[in-house]
């Protein structure tokens, strides 16, 4: 059996692992991807990208990469309830923000624009970037084994093609393959909640439905009379891939009888022609994929030099998009820091920090993704609907929420409610930008946590608090408009600064060369390099201008000065140190 080096492993070629190893390799690592499967995804499967995504695919250079392959997100404007396609409207809801008043809330929050872009389109971004960048990928190659010991992971690994072993060694090791994930598995990560809670279908089509949906075009359809309940439980789903010609049809997979029924092609085109309610629409399937729901969260992402992210440690239904968006963050987590411990820059205990900071989002994820999963059952509820209902008392329900009188009006006060109620599904900017960490990689400056002025999981709240995702403004540049976050990450520590903060440039000097990370210095004001023209990191910056924002390569905020000042120098190399895992930090 030969035997292959390399610095990171990388298991899984999804978004979690090309991502893992994208942003490794600009780190300078030398990165082996293998992957069981012989390429892409077959099935659109996850394509909510969202706006926090979308900012990393920015700082890496793929953000027009990716929206030059994604549908714009006036295309998932709305998500609409109704009988059938062909049938009756039962309401809808401006989703993804673009709702007039949401939407500049969106635009304020975020460089990154939402956008819609399956799995089968991002993936190859990815990987040909990481490939690019000198990512050695070996598609068609299952992982049998692997051991680790103190100075690497060893892996066995089987080419699909030759049938052969090899040996591939490395120094550390990150999985991200999958939801049935065999490394998990083998750490015994402890993993909480519950597997398998129902099984759905998946079932991707062709179809020409503009018809049906130019006039409010959106992403999802939920569908409430297509006439196959006892097969789907009365609740079906329809998800643009493609406006408005490819589309993926989502139902629960429900038993008859005591058994499953076999959902073979003639029976989902049934189906998808009930769903659809016009019979004159041709409908070609292309695909059927069962998936199950699950509600789990690893209790810790990481064992030794093995580090699991993705759904390997948290797995949920697709409720919210949050999947795809939540595997990439978790990677671009962990890659500087892997990154610099490798290279001696920091101490093995950064290393730490990946799990303690990406598990509590991980499991706000899967709650929230499962609440919203619940609240569907709660909408059918609402209208006087259940599972297996027979067709006249579906049409009695209907009936009952278009009746003139108190009794119809009540219901249907209480109808939109329930809509209004689903902006937790489809407008949650807060859940997707409100990510704080807490470990020793944050530096606290010893003011207390913001408070949240609006619900936590519908608004985004703007802070420079250590451990925050770092506040989009526009300033400008070389007589250009440009983020704040444009002027960070990029695989380097960046200091924040403005007038009376020119000591600052200095400071981050001395500690760069004595740490050996590159600490870039950006000063933002009247008469400096970089301009604030409206005043809005002024207001959004949280210290004096002659204070200072440290930003990590993630673009999460590390720590934070009010004012330059005589000790400020120390204070800066001190809480550098404390980050990186060099020192802890003394207690003032």
């Amino acid at each position: 059996m030969s035997g292959i080096k390399t610095e990171v492993i990388v298991v899984g070629g999804g978004p979690t692992g090309a991502s893992a190893a994208l942003f490794l390799a600009r780190h300078g690592v030398e990165v082996t991807l293998i992957s069981r499967s012989h390429w892409v995804s077959d099935t659109p499967r996850a394509h909510i990208t969202n706006a926090r995504t979308m900012e990393i695919m920015r700082n890496v250079g793929l953000e027009e990469a990716c929206y030059a392959k994604a549908s714009a997100n006036s295309f998932q404007a709305n998500k609409v309830w109704v009988t059938t396609m062909a049938g009756e409207e039962l309401g809808r809801l401006m989703s993804w923000g673009n709702h007039p008043l949401r939407r500049a809330e969106y635009e304020l929050a975020s460089p990154g624009k939402m956008c819609d872009l399956p799995q089968w389109f991002l993936e190859p971004i990815l990987l040909g970037e990481a490939a690019r960048l000198g990512v050695k990928l070996r598609f068609g190659n299952e992982l049998l084994d692997f051991s680790q010991d103190e100075s690497g992971v060893t892996t066995r690994v089987r080419d699909h093609q030759s049938g052969e072993s090899v040996e591939i060694r490395g120094q550390y090791m990150v999985a991200g393959d999958g939801g049935r994930s065999p490394v998990a598995a083998a750490l015994n990560l402890p993993m909480e909640g519950e597997a398998g809670m129902g099984t759905a279908i998946n079932v991707l089509f062709e179809a020409d439905l503009s018809k049906f949906v130019a006039h409010r075009p959106g992403s999802l359809y939920s569908i409430f009379d297509h006439g196959y309940d006892e097969l789907t439980g009365g609740y079906a789903t329809l998800r643009m891939v493609r406006p408005w010609t490819q589309w993926v049809a989502t139902f629960p997979e429900v038993t008859t009888g005591g058994r499953k029924v076999e959902m073979t092609e003639a029976l989902v085109t049934q189906i998808i022609g009930g769903m659809i309610g016009d019979a004159s629409v041709k409908v070609r399937v292309l695909g059927i994929s069962p998936w199950l729901v699950n509600r789990v969260i690893a209790g810790k992402y990481s064992v030794g030099r093995v580090f699991c992210a993705g759904d390997a440690v948290h797995r949920h239904p697709p409720w919210n998009g949050l999947g795809s968006n939540t595997c990439i963050q978790d990677s671009f987590n962990l890659a500087w820091k892997l990154a610099l411990v490798m290279r001696g820059k920091a101490g093995p205990g950064l290393l730490e920090t990946y799990s303690e900071e990406r598990q509590p989002i991980g499991k706000r994820v899967v709650e929230r993704a499962i609440a919203s999963y619940a609240g569907g059952r709660a909408l059918l509820e609402t209208l006087g609907m259940r599972a297996g209902q027979g067709a006249a008392e579906r049409l009695e329900a209907f009936a009952r929420l278009m009746a003139p009188g108190a009794e119809g009006e009540l219901l249907r006060r209480r109808w939109r409610d329930a809509i209004e109620e689903r902006n937790y599904v489809y407008n949650t900017l807060g859940v997707e930008l409100n990510q704080t960490y807490q470990s020793a990689a944050v530096v606290s400056d010893g003011t207390a946590p913001p408070p949240f002025e609006r619900d936590a999981d519908l608004h985004y709240h703007a802070t420079t608090w250590p451990g925050a995702r770092l506040p989009h403004c526009w300033l400008e540049q070389y007589g250009k408009p440009c983020s704040t976050q444009d002027l960070c990450g990029h695989e380097r520590f960046t200091l924040l600064t403005g007038i009376g903060g020119g000591g600052w440039k200095k400071a981050a000097a001395d500690v760069s060369a004595e740490k050996g990370v590159t600490i870039e210095v950006r000063e933002i004001g009247l008469g400096l390099p970089v301009k604030d023209p409206y005043g809005d990191w002024t207001r959004l910056s949280g210290v004096e201008d002659s204070g200072c924002v440290l930003v990590r390569p993630d673009l999460h905020i590390g720590w934070r000065s009010r004012a330059w000042q005589s000790n400020s120098p120390a204070e800066l190399m001190q809480s550098f140190e404390s980050m990186l895992g060099l020192a802890p930090l003394s207690v003032k």
